[in-house]
């Protein structure tokens, strides 16, 4: 892969890390940017139930009414905020952070059918296929801690 290939995956790595751990900041501290501090996750408040509540649309919005606010649903998808956004900024486990955030962007997707601007493909989608492309060329190996994590867990191919 030439040196090219190269910055544009580390771009792309860095801003959908920055992309996921932003949302995990601004949910747990409410920031004021998508969560009012009185909304904040620290402030008592419930990362998922604003938006899973009034906000999903179309065939699949009961089943993501019906987990609105669960703690549990809370946990899950704090924790996958944060855990995706800091593998991709560092570089570290970006294969699994790659499919496990491609997971949660389809899950996004499904929760409002059909996209606003598009009958199909909306940001969800883009961001599906940049995170499969990341978890496909292992983009950590470079710029980031990438090598010396893929060195300590060599008998764990899924966690490079």
């Amino acid at each position: 892969m030439t040196g090219r290939m190269k910055f544009v995956w580390v771009a792309l790595r860095l801003t959908m890390g920055w992309t996921f751990f932003w949302a995990f900041i601004d949910k747990l501290f409410g920031l004021g940017f998508a969560t009012e501090p009185a909304s904040a996750w620290v402030a008592g408040g419930s990362p998922t139930l604003g938006y899973l509540k009034f906000a999903t649309a179309g065939p699949f919005a009961p089943l993501f009414q019906a987990i609105a606010g669960n703690v549990f649903v809370d946990w899950l998808f704090m924790l996958g905020l944060g855990l995706i956004g800091l593998a991709l900024l560092l570089g570290m486990g970006v294969q699994i952070a790659g499919w496990s955030g491609a997971l949660m962007m389809a899950f996004m997707w499904l929760s409002n059918l059909p996209p606003a601007n598009n009958p199909i493909v909306d940001d969800h989608i883009i961001y599906i296929f940049v995170l499969i492309g990341l978890a496909t060329v292992k983009a950590g190996q470079w710029f980031g801690l990438g090598p010396w994590w893929s060195r300590k867990v060599k008998d764990y191919p899924l966690l490079v």
